[in-house]
């Protein structure tokens, strides 16, 4: 069975490929052209792709036989994939959920202490030579501990984050989410995104991607946000208007915001970046070495089970 694997992946994962497929590792880094697209659906049995492979409903549209019968993505969100229309051409979709949550949590935590504490501001002040040593009032931010943080989407890594939040900071957790959730820590539901962007300290975004969520953070949102509240970013980009984001950000109607992904990744707006209130960083949220193995042999299991004739463990 030929296996094309879209970008290059830890040699452990490889490894235990080799020996059941015919495996082609892609050597670039960057998502799949529009001709490596439809190439690959019609060259290769099953195909690994990762974020930004567009397998979109023109590209099963071109290739309306493929030969390719399952995409084993690589990832937990699969909005690059047209799901609707890999069904409609008999094609098969998996994905890693579990393997990234505890990872991405960590970065959340990460983004939210950075942006609460002004810690990239104070890095780039330190490796700028212009440091002029401690003082009493030295760039003062938000004190994490006791403060309420609110959750958008309590799904699994929503629910890792609210769980660091509440018994590693002692922070009151609230939710919007689309059905109440049994917790084992409080937590209060909030009817509306209005009503709970009002009302916390730190507003984070855990939701997929989607027609449902593409802006779901737009200027409405961050006006009814506290100015001394921190927004922080761990889902996809287009789920924040970035555009008003930048703007909320240069009048100040936030005091910060944290981000992992971005709109048009991985191009990044020259606005955003020249904001000291901005904590940027480069889609890091499963970039632990252990989690990408745990990732791809997430892969490797739906994979086999494919060749088998099993059913997939993780399908979509």
């Amino acid at each position: 069975m030929d296996i094309l694997i879209s970008r290059p992946l830890p040699s452990a994962v490889l490894d235990a490929l080799e020996p059941d497929f015919n495996v082609t590792v892609r050597a670039q880094t960057t998502p799949l052209t529009p001709d490596e697209l439809r190439k690959a659906l019609t060259d290769y049995d099953a195909v690994m792709p990762t974020l930004g492979d567009l397998f979109s409903a023109e590209v099963f549209a071109d290739v309306p036989t493929p030969r390719c019968r399952l995409l084993a993505n690589f990832g937990v969100g699969y909005n690059h994939l047209d799901v609707s229309a890999a069904r409609a051409a008999g094609v098969l979709v998996s994905n890693t959920p579990g393997a990234v949550t505890d990872a991405t949590a960590d970065i959340a935590m990460t983004l939210m202490l950075m942006s609460a504490r002004r810690a990239g501001e104070g890095e780039r002040l330190v490796r700028s030579g212009q440091w002029e040593g401690w003082h009493p009032t030295q760039m003062l931010g938000l004190h994490l501990s006791g403060k309420t943080v609110g959750i958008v989407g309590m799904g699994r890594i929503g629910q890792a984050i609210a769980q660091r939040c509440h018994f590693g900071f002692g922070m009151q957790v609230k939710y919007f989410n689309r059905s109440e959730k049994t917790l084992s820590f409080p937590a209060d539901r909030i009817a509306t995104l209005t009503d709970l962007a009002a009302q916390v300290d730190v507003l984070v975004l855990a939701v997929p991607a989607g027609a449902a969520t593409h802006h779901l953070v737009d200027q409405s949102i961050l006006q009814a946000m506290r100015s001394t509240a921190h927004l922080i970013n761990i889902s996809r980009g287009d789920v924040i208007d970035e555009t008003a984001l930048i703007t909320a950000l240069e009048d100040g109607q936030i005091a910060g915001a944290g981000l992992d992904v971005y709109e048009f990744e991985p191009k990044v707006p020259k606005a955003l970046i020249a904001l000291e209130n901005a904590v940027l960083l480069p889609h890091l949220g499963t970039s632990a070495l252990e989690v990408r193995v745990s990732m791809g042999m997430m892969v490797v299991d739906n994979l086999r089970a494919f060749k088998d004739g099993k059913p997939l463990p993780n399908p979509v």
